[in-house]
């Protein structure tokens, strides 16, 4: 593999993107600014709601937006003209994007973050923001989603040796610690987004001395704060009795922290090794549990009365193992003409969950100010104001006769300002204040739309004005396909 020193994440793009780019160079409607909404249509995993995540490094790469001496090389090499490049070596970004903050609830349908710029950089964007998001959001809702089902307890990312790749590890780990996580395994991610570090030992330390008991005093010698991998050879027969009498041996010496079960039946081994601690004196030692975990088994192990105080999460979580995309796209929703003037775009499709929503939009969270519940987000073209429309009137996109008309609530704009003409106006919040802000978010739900079984459905409605424009421009594309059909008979 070839390395370059000035490589950049220009190229990280689909050759459809550049293509494209240089149609509209070459057409002269470059520069034209132009409106996209990146948004993704199903709900992940069946969840009630989902976690916008993936700002941080969406904000890197707009910062360092630039093609660089050896990226201009390259797509000379396959086949690109020397006009065009010479174009693309000097393009910075000049455009606007506003976007949810990170930890901020997110649903299907509504736009996440709004590009708007001069067409050909906002093109160039669209593949690696979808790549960003798409990642990002999925893994920080599986993380929220497991601490919903175990909200007291202490989770562990535990995915990096089965994460996609080495990014993905250090960056999962971030998301899984702003969806809820105590803490990671990754050292790297630690030190990179202040994150807690955790981990103990693996069954190669058994395995080395051939013996639990040699193993556990050797570790403790170095380690102060101890817990114990116990089944290595027979967790109940040996594990857990040679770290009692470790522990014992070693008394004030140590902190006894607790054990690791990796393995076998852990809720029936849990509540054994439970009872064994409470009896020998550590009725404060922890039981952490890991082995292919997500939020269905530790439901389920909970509801069999497992004896588990720590839970680390790895496989299942890092790479969305249920459902490993999350399927967001990116659309053109208005784009300058002649004139200089935005025109509403449109996409019809036979699948009508595909029909995207034209214009340039905003997105607000609906929030009762009685009950301090969100009521649903409302989505309305950027001019209208839902604050001043008292009562105001909520329908289904779809189903329209499912309405219902909210007198006393506050319209939160969900979308803050992150670039503008090209200046980074955003001040990204710490990692800690992220989670708290995930936290603060999910109070705001019923706990009806946070179960992770057959979640009730969040309303995502469109304003009046906007269902109306929509309507109107499926119209006009309609008739548009009718006069070309006539003019092709």
């Amino acid at each position: 593999m070839y390395r370059y020193e000035d490589d950049s994440l220009m190229l990280h793009n689909d050759l459809y993107q550049i293509n494209m780019a240089e149609s509209y160079w070459n057409d002269g409607i470059h520069e034209r600014n132009a409106v996209f909404d990146l948004y993704f249509r199903n709900m992940p995993f069946g969840s009630g709601y989902a976690v916008f995540n993936g700002l941080k490094r969406m904000i890197q790469f707009i910062e360092n937006f630039h093609f660089s001496d050896s990226d201009i090389e390259y797509l000379q090499s396959i086949g690109y003209k020397n006009d065009f490049l010479k174009y693309l070596k000097n393009l910075k970004f000049t455009g606007n994007i506003r976007a949810m903050q990170e930890g901020e609830l997110c649903f299907g349908n509504e736009p996440l973050l709004r590009v708007e710029a001069p067409l050909i950089q906002a093109q160039l964007i669209e593949t690696i923001l979808l790549n960003i998001v798409n990642f990002h959001t999925l893994i920080t809702t599986k993380a929220s989603r497991i601490r919903q089902v175990a909200p007291q307890d202490t989770l562990m990312e535990f995915g990096t040796r089965r994460a996609q790749e080495i990014d993905a590890a250090v960056w999962g780990a971030r998301a899984a610690y702003i969806g809820g996580f105590d803490s990671t395994s990754n050292v790297r991610a630690g030190k990179l987004f202040d994150i807690p570090v955790s981990g103990t030992h693996a069954h190669a330390l058994v395995q080395t001395y051939g013996d639990e008991y040699k193993a556990f005093k050797i570790y403790a010698e170095r380690h102060k704060n101890c817990v114990f991998l116990v089944d290595t050879f027979h967790t109940l027969k040996s594990g857990v009795p040679t770290a009692i009498k470790v522990a014992k041996e070693l008394g004030d010496s140590i902190n006894f922290i607790g054990i690791r079960l990796d393995s076998g039946d852990i809720a029936y081994l849990s509540k054994k090794a439970r009872r064994m601690l409470d009896d020998a004196g550590f009725k404060d030692a922890k039981i952490i549990a890991s082995n292919d975990l997500d939020e269905q088994t530790i439901t389920s192990l909970k509801a069999q009365g497992a004896k588990v105080d720590s839970w680390g999460v790895g496989t299942k979580l890092i790479t969305g193992y249920d459902q490993p995309a999350l399927g967001a796209v990116y659309k053109l929703v208005a784009v300058e003409n002649n004139e200089g003037e935005y025109v509403d775009r449109i996409k019809l499709s036979n699948n009508a969950e595909k029909v995207t929503t034209p214009g340039k939009k905003k997105v607000y969270r609906i929030i009762n100010t009685k009950t301090g519940k969100a009521e649903g987000d409302y989505i309305t073209l950027e001019h209208e104001n839902p604050n001043k429309e008292k009562p105001l009137k909520m329908f289904h996109p779809v189903h329209t006769y499912k309405m219902k008309h909210v007198k006393h609530f506050e319209a939160v704009d969900l979308h803050h300002s992150i670039f503008e003409n090209g200046k980074l106006v955003y001040d990204l919040p710490s990692e800690k204040e992220t989670q708290d802000y995930l936290k603060q978010s999910l109070s705001q739900l019923w706990e009806e739309n946070k179960r992770y079984l057959n979640p009730q459905e969040y309303p995502v409605d469109l304003s009046t004005s906007c269902w109306n424009n929509k309507q109107k421009r499926i119209l006009e594309v309609t008739e548009h396909v009718k006069e070309m059909e006539e003019d092709n008979d």
